[in-house]
């Protein structure tokens, strides 16, 4: 598949914002007094964020490379 510049731009941004949303929820559940509780909740997010974290790296060398044919 291949998408635009504009496709990618916009896809990190989303990612982005999803990735801060995430980072809160982690900081959010690790200050609960009782964190044992919510340690699958941590561990999903933490996840998510690795995944995310990935995702975000390859689009920015889809955009590079895009930039650079450009």
């Amino acid at each position: 598949m291949k998408f635009d510049v504009a496709e990618l731009v916009e896809a990190k941004r989303q990612i982005d914002s999803t990735l801060h949303k995430l980072r809160q929820t982690v900081k959010t559940f690790e200050a609960k007094e009782n964190t044992g509780r919510y340690k699958s909740q941590i561990t999903l997010a933490k996840r998510r964020i690795q995944a995310f974290e990935l995702s975000v790296a390859l689009i920015e060398r889809e955009i590079n490379e895009a930039e650079k044919k450009s």
